[in-house]
């Protein structure tokens, strides 16, 4: 028998799972950690924290699914993006890494756009401009504010990549996750040499790109010892978490969208060609499918919105619901179901951690904006869980407008098992939603990616229509479509009416 494993380096925890020769999942494990915010909007983990995971997560996967050392053919990896792990010349982490979700770069961005003559001329060289998740601005955070660890500086790795480091030993990434460290020719596929000129930064620092199929090592002998495999087991290039969900969804042909909302939203398109942005409202990434590309939006608190709502401000429901045997958000869905679409005026900016798309703005804030005495819990979970849909149908828009063809939406993520949110989705977008027979995730997508390198599938595209198909469709109301599509374009003025404010509040601090 051979088994491919998807290994997801997430920033919650680490998910490790194993399929056959034929796409079926034999078994699967996680594995939590934890993350720092030393001062407020900054984010970091320890890059030891992922690797114990790692080790924890596989061992556990074999034993639930009775495997062999000698089954395990290749191991695919995912990971949370854009994040950035410092390495000196011994291999040992000079400190904790800075992840997607860090916003302490905002003047390193605003250098890089110096130093590349301008946004225009940056989104020319590497399809996308300056934001603060990248990794990019990062390494100039690290050279502007601790000099002493940037001359230690020998390689940045992605944290999914610093794990392949620890299982083969080799420097290497691929292109979909290195399309987001805003050093990568997109429409090239290779580092940008002019770029890395402009930013006096040595392209030694960076590990060899790969497409995501392609074989990158095999395990050393200390790592197959620590995971219980074998040396010859290969490790494939992977994909960054988005891409590798994509795939996990099919994602991998003209005209299929993936909306994921789980802690931040995503929007995902799959486009044949290299399309970018002239404004850069939405990312322009190489695709974790041989010579394609993707288009994506971000809304960073998208289930994190609902969840923030939950925790700060419905704690006595957590007991209701475990006396009822259900979730709090269980309770939550159905007091916002009872609410009529648009929620009788009341709006939601679900700006809670700043914005990516299509504001790129880390001082946008949180609102609700319309409360009335006529309002209760309902109408703001409901507002919350339509405003998020009008954030992801802000880059949804940007698609049609660049005319890339949409012609199916596949919801995936904690917003996709929500038969409320899902209606929520397919009035605001005025499209017909899908769900798929089944939801793992990116660790699913890289375990796909796996079986390709190993040979059990000729592609990806051959590999996703032998295991993944669409299973429920929900087709939009035309009264909510109507309100909805009334209700947009304010929830689109709002933001621009308050974004002086947003960072005049950012600044009073």
């Amino acid at each position: 028998m051979s088994v491919f494993l998807g290994i997801d380096i997430g920033t919650s925890g680490t998910k490790t799972l194993a399929i056959d020769e034929r796409g079926k999942i034999l078994a699967h494990a996680t594995a939590e950690y934890p993350c720092y915010a030393p001062k407020p909007l900054w984010s970091e983990q320890d890059p030891d924290d992922w690797w114990k995971a790692v080790i924890a997560t596989v061992r556990a996967v074999m034993q639930k699914g009775k495997l062999k050392p000698e089954d395990v053919k290749g191991i695919g990896l995912s990971g949370q993006m854009h994040g950035s792990v410092f390495l000196d010349k011994q291999d040992r982490v000079i400190r904790r890494a800075l992840l997607w979700n860090d916003q302490r770069t905002t003047a390193e961005c605003e250098e890089i756009e110096e130093r590349a003559g301008g946004r225009k001329k940056l989104i020319k060289m590497v399809a996308n401009p300056a934001l603060t998740g990248f990794t990019a601005p990062k390494i100039l955070w690290l050279r502007n504010h601790e000099p002493k660890n940037f001359a230690k500086l020998a390689k940045v790795l992605l944290p999914k990549d610093d794990v392949r480091r620890r299982l083969t030993g080799e420097y290497a990434t691929e292109v979909s996750d290195a399309s987001g460290m805003l050093l990568l020719d997109v429409a090239k596929r290779t580092w940008s040499k002019p770029l890395l000129s402009k930013l006096e930064l040595d392209e030694s620092l960076l590990g060899r790109c790969y497409e995501s199929e392609e074989v990158t090592g095999t395990l050393t002998k200390a790592a197959a010892e620590e995971l219980g495999l074998t040396t010859d087991c290969k490790v494939v290039g992977g994909a960054g978490d988005c891409a590798a969900g994509a795939v996990g969804n099919g994602i991998v042909n003209s005209g299929v969208l993936s909306t994921s909302i789980g802690t931040s939203g995503v929007m995902f398109v799959h486009s044949d060609e290299v399309k970018i942005d002239p404004e850069g409202r939405v990312h322009t990434f190489c695709h974790a499918v041989r010579g394609k590309w993707h288009l994506m939006g971000v809304t960073l608190s998208a289930g994190g919105s609902l969840q923030w709502f939950r925790n700060a401000l419905c704690q006595e429901l957590h007991e209701e619901a475990k006396k009822k045997g259900l979730e709090p958000y269980d309770l939550l869905t159905k007091e916002a179901a009872a609410v009529d679409a648009g929620s009788e005026g009341l709006y939601f900016l679900p700006y809670l951690s700043g914005e990516r798309t299509p504001h790129a703005d880390p001082h946008a804030r949180g609102c609700f904006i319309g409360l009335t005495l006529a309002h209760g819990r309902g109408h703001m979970v409901r507002s919350i869980m339509e405003g998020v849909t009008h954030s992801l149908r802000d880059s949804l828009e940007i698609f049609r407008e660049l005319k890339i063809p949409v012609k199916q939406i596949r919801a995936s993520g904690g917003g996709s098992r929500s038969p409320l949110w899902r209606q929520i989705q397919a009035d605001v977008f005025g499209q017909k939603v899908t769900t798929l027979n089944a939801e793992e995730g990116p660790a699913y997508g890289v375990a796909l990616l796996a079986a390709v390198g190993c040979g059990a599938f000729k592609n990806i595209q051959e590999a996703c229509a032998a295991t993944i198909r669409v299973e429920k469709e929900t087709p939009p109301q035309k009264p909510a479509v109507r309100t909805y599509d009334t209700a947009f374009p304010i929830y689109q003025r709002l933001y621009e009416s308050l974004r002086k404010d947003f960072r005049r509040i950012a600044e009073a601090k």
